[in-house]
């Protein structure tokens, strides 16, 4: 080796061990970055919100001429007799019904509306979403006390795949994501049911791939 060469070999090694370092940083954070989750309970009862898919099923006092089931359109809306394109997405039945009244108030006297929800897919913001290594990743609507059992029950669990206790659940918490580990090798192989935790509406399940 000459004189030359000795500094261009010193500079390669010292970027291949930079970047190593990098990695290995990069690694430890990822190791670290979610905190096993420990059950909170089931989340605050709350009323359920029309979505997207759901079915309606308006019922007018004394006027069934305007009474019908329709479907809550892709963009939130509806679209009845006497009442086109009102939004539904995001309402609470009641509030849905209250919004009708004052539609039809323009056509018939004093209307009294019921509204009936079929279907229940709700918002896109309170579905339950799975991905990764599930035998069927998809979207779930949520619903009250969900645990995770229940979800895996309803994606037909994990590939053969997946890195089960290395799963995590983003949830939002105060307007900011949060990143907790869960055990689903512990809860699906091993019966521990301590590794069974409440779903929140709008909770992401990321099951990542196993590599060994």
């Amino acid at each position: 080796m000459t004189r030359l060469e000795s500094p261009v070999k010193y500079q390669t090694l010292f970027k291949w061990l930079a970047a190593g370092a990098i990695m290995l940083g990069a690694l430890g954070g990822c190791a670290s970055s979610g905190n096993t989750m420990v059950d909170a309970g089931p989340a605050p009862a709350s009323h359920y919100l029309i979505g997207p898919g759901d079915n309606v099923n308006i019922v007018v006092w004394r006027n069934p001429e305007v009474s019908q089931s329709v479907p809550v359109r892709p963009d939130g809306k509806i679209t009845t007799p006497l009442v086109e394109d009102l939004e539904a997405s995001g309402k609470t039945p009641t509030e849905l019904a209250r919004d009708i009244e004052k539609a039809l108030a323009k056509y018939i006297q004093q209307p009294v509306v019921t509204v009936i929800v079929t279907g229940f897919t709700g918002t896109y913001g309170e579905q339950i979403r799975v991905i990764g290594q599930a035998a069927r990743p998809q979207a779930l609507p949520y619903r009250r006390d969900m645990s995770l059992m229940d979800v895996l029950i309803a994606v037909g669990g994990v590939t053969e795949f997946a890195a089960g206790n290395k799963a995590t659940i983003i949830r939002n918490v105060d307007g900011k994501q949060q990143q907790y580990r869960v055990r689903l090798n512990d809860l699906i192989k091993e019966g521990d049911i301590s590794a069974n935790v409440s779903m929140r509406p709008g909770d992401i399940l990321v099951i990542p791939e196993s590599f060994f």
